[in-house]
């Protein structure tokens, strides 16, 4: 007789050391489309090392979401003590996008980010993925500059949270 599974569905929480290997997989394939609809060459999320994420998960708030038990999305975030904070890392797997993945993830981080009294929340972008920007912008981000300090058009994306 099959086993049958403990949960079916969609969930999110915070990440453990174990999902390690799953959260490098996504950001790298996430990623790699990443540089493909934003014409780079490359980008320094596809060259992370397992130790590098295991920093992530001490330094920063890092979220993985899941579709029946299997890691569809991650994000990590950077909560500084000054009220403002820098999400990155930001992927969700291709076979699962479209699915609401993305707009879960960036919930959960709206309300995290309220729960700790962040006042402003950062993240960099390529300017010309035009479907990213657009669904920044879904998620009430602004485009407060645009630099190329990394050799391509990086627009700096913004989100404030008002006080209720």
């Amino acid at each position: 007789m099959a086993q049958e599974k403990d949960y079916y569905g969609f969930h999110i929480r915070l990440a453990t050391e174990a999902e390690i290997p799953e959260i490098q997989a996504i950001t790298k394939i996430s990623f790699q489309k990443y540089i493909k609809n934003a014409g780079l060459e490359d980008t320094e999320a596809l060259n992370e090392t397992y130790e590098d994420i295991l920093r992530d998960l001490d330094t920063k708030l890092v979220f993985v979401a899941f579709i029946n038990e299997v890691p569809a999305g991650s994000v990590r975030i950077k909560v500084n003590p000054d009220g403002t904070a820098y999400l990155s890392r930001f992927g969700v797997s291709p076979e699962f996008q479209n699915h609401g993945v993305g707009k879960s993830l960036m919930s959960v981080v709206d309300t995290v980010m309220i729960e700790k009294g962040v006042k402003r929340l950062e993240l960099h972008t390529a300017a010309k993925y035009f479907d990213l920007v657009r669904f920044y912008y879904g998620r009430k981000f602004y485009i407060e500059s645009i630099s190329e300090d990394r050799g391509y058009k990086r627009a700096l994306m913004v989100k404030e949270y008002k006080k209720v």
